[in-house]
């Protein structure tokens, strides 16, 4: 019989006729007195550091929707007294203060994806592997076999792939297949990236404003 819980705290603990418990990841109930300390505590340290991060991770939401407000608003005044909007074909924008010293920079990347024609690449990449001689262009073997296999979601690595464009080898079957690549290229959407610079003098470079935990 499933118990009627009274109440639930932040901090994890039940409280049922009178007595406290906390449950364990399947849902089972142990009595609060029962638990080892160390497991209390690592319990405790855990909600303490979760209940900062998902604050911060909501003051970032806001800040982000905020940014992406002020410059949209900023470009929709300056399309309406010019008649154009800010940024190129992409819509990449930059954005900086009169003493040079501060800058906001958009980037719009493209989410790419890969047509039917990938196959028919692999296979001509794959019968100029098999001609060529077994010592012959390692490297490039072993970026075939990266860029073609696929990770646990069936993705291909796009990134290896993108590297095979940039080699030029007379093979006609190896140019057949690049242009295969580059036809399978599907553009599925894109993605706003915002960056922030400071630098302390005009002449001086520009200091990225990190917001990444792992960098800051």
């Amino acid at each position: 019989m499933t118990p009627n819980l009274d109440t639930a705290n932040d901090d994890g603990i039940i409280t049922f006729n009178g007595r406290q418990y906390m449950p364990d990841a399947k849902g089972k109930l142990t009595p609060l007195d029962m638990l080892k300390p160390q497991h209390r505590l690592e319990d405790q340290t855990v909600r303490k550091i979760m209940k900062f991060a998902l604050d911060l991770n909501a003051q970032i939401r806001r800040f982000r929707d905020h940014t992406m407000v002020d410059l949209g608003t900023f470009d929709a005044l300056l399309e309406e007294e010019y008649g154009a909007r800010i940024g190129g074909a992409k819509g990449n924008r930059t954005y900086q203060t009169i003493d040079g010293l501060m800058r906001v920079q958009v980037q719009v990347a493209d989410l790419i994806d890969f047509g039917p024609e990938l196959q028919v690449a692999k296979k001509l990449v794959d019968e100029c592997l098999n001609e060529w001689s077994a010592d012959s262009r390692p490297e490039i073997q072993t970026l075939v076999s990266d860029a073609f296999d696929t990770d646990k979601e069936g993705k291909i690595n796009r990134s290896k792939i993108f590297m095979l464009l940039r080699h030029s080898i007379e093979d006609d079957r190896w140019k057949r297949a690049m242009d295969a690549i580059r036809d399978a290229m599907r553009v599925t959407g894109s993605k706003e990236y915002v960056r922030f610079y400071v630098r302390d003098q005009p002449d001086a470079g520009w200091q990225p404003v990190t917001i990444d935990l792992a960098r800051a």
